[in-house]
């Protein structure tokens, strides 16, 4: 289905039946990371997905988004969809970045979340991700010289070491500098909903230790380390994180 938000013509889906559960993908994602967990709760829960602006069919950004500004557009949507009250906010990587600062400033209003595989964690870098956050914040990356192709072997290279959650898209390059330089640890300490975390204990992009952090600092929070998962525990452990889902949703 489409709608317009703000402007934008947004691409979601809507299904099921029961309290309102929203999910949020992550940076290079779509709504279609979440069929498989849209599919189970369904069941019981009315299951909303969308592209946010920029991603799989919702028009791209005029302007440069901040974690804040892509929080606000998912609010205006909830809006505009008649959605008075939503149960529960769902987020992956860079999504539930946006939530914890949506969250946590009152801009969404959920009375449960849950976080998985969540980004946001931006102040512990070594040398060398110092230097490639440099390159990123700066779009300096040396490769004028080099042929296109291989340009974009390297750019890619270069993005994947600073998380999955924030591979680059080309045309959301000032969004991205943005989005990268937020932290968002200190302000999950105002998050007073109920919160589950899923990691993946073999997550390189957002480590289990991302999990501990928040769950730190949120009051009400849970943490859950799967092993043999990465960052998108959604699709490689599926049964495990939708049944994980579903039972803290119906407590």
């Amino acid at each position: 289905m489409t709608i317009i938000v703000n402007g934008y013509s947004t691409d979601y889906s809507k299904v099921g039946s029961g309290p309102a559960v929203v999910l949020l993908h992550g940076w290079g994602d779509t709504m279609t990371t979440f069929d498989l967990l849209c599919k189970h709760l369904k069941r019981n829960y009315t299951v909303i997905a969308l592209d946010l602006p920029g991603f799989g069919k919702t028009d791209s950004p005029k302007e440069t988004f901040s974690l804040e500004k892509y929080a606000q557009f998912v609010g205006d949507f909830v809006d505009k969809i008649g959605e008075t009250t939503i149960f529960a906010y769902i987020g992956h990587s860079n999504g539930g970045a946006v939530l914890i600062r949506g969250i946590s400033s009152g801009i969404l209003r959920s009375e449960k979340l849950v976080l998985l595989a969540s980004s946001g964690v931006r102040g512990e870098y070594s040398a060398r991700k110092k230097f490639l956050r440099v390159i990123a914040k700066t779009a300096k990356i040396p490769t004028n010289l080099l042929p296109k192709s291989s340009q974009a072997k390297i750019k890619k290279s270069v993005y994947k070491k600073l998380g999955s959650d924030l591979f680059v898209a080309e045309h959301l390059q000032d969004t991205f500098r943005q989005v990268v330089s937020e932290d968002v640890v200190h302000d999950s300490a105002m998050i007073s909903s109920q919160t589950l975390l899923l990691y993946g204990a073999q997550d390189k992009a957002t480590p289990m230790s991302y999990g501990a952090k928040f769950n730190k600092q949120i009051e009400e929070s849970e943490l859950i380390v799967l092993d043999g998962a990465d960052h998108f525990l959604h699709h490689t452990h599926f049964t495990k994180v939708n049944k994980l889902v579903e039972d803290f949703l119906d407590k």
